[in-house]
């Protein structure tokens, strides 16, 4: 897959690189910070979604990437290490997705309206726990795989 003769691959995964720790930011503030819930659900659920989206096509694209790089000769074993994480970073994205999308749901919070309007109710204690806690750990872990993913890259590339 190439985009104007590049390889589709180190153009993609900038997006993944800036999108991914964003989301994971926002979400802990989402998480964290009760009063910013009104203002942080939305921006949260679009900066993962196009997060999630950058993951699977930079995913995508670099299977593809290294293909072509071992059919011009490039030894596999270069790309074991940056391809198994890249591997876990895609179901750690698909997760966090899944976790955030729930949390948006059943975290509560108040409302920027002086009337109340649009304060979202609260759940049983133990959904509001669970969810806060799950969206957290895996907020870290994704931002943690992030960079372990890219600095294996980067090694790949620079050595």
């Amino acid at each position: 897959m190439d985009i104007n003769g590049l390889p589709a691959h180190p153009l993609v995964i900038h997006a993944a690189v800036v999108f991914i720790p964003l989301a994971a930011l926002l979400a802990v503030a989402y998480a964290v910070v009760p009063r910013w819930r009104w203002v942080t659900r939305w921006p949260m659920i679009v900066i993962s979604t196009i997060g999630l989206i950058s993951v699977v096509i930079a995913w995508w694209s670099g299977r593809e990437f290294k293909d072509e790089q071992v059919a011009a000769g490039a030894a596999i074993e270069r790309f074991h290490e940056h391809q198994e994480r890249a591997d876990i970073l895609i179901w750690v994205a698909i997760v966090f997705f899944a976790v955030m999308l729930l949390a948006a749901w059943a975290l509560g919070g108040p409302s920027a309206l002086a009337s109340g309007r649009g304060a979202r109710g609260h759940h049983a204690p133990l959904i509001e726990w669970a969810s806060l806690s799950m969206l957290v750990i895996l907020a870290v872990l994704l931002f943690t795989m992030t960079i372990y993913t890219g600095e294996a890259g980067a090694r790949l590339v620079y050595g």
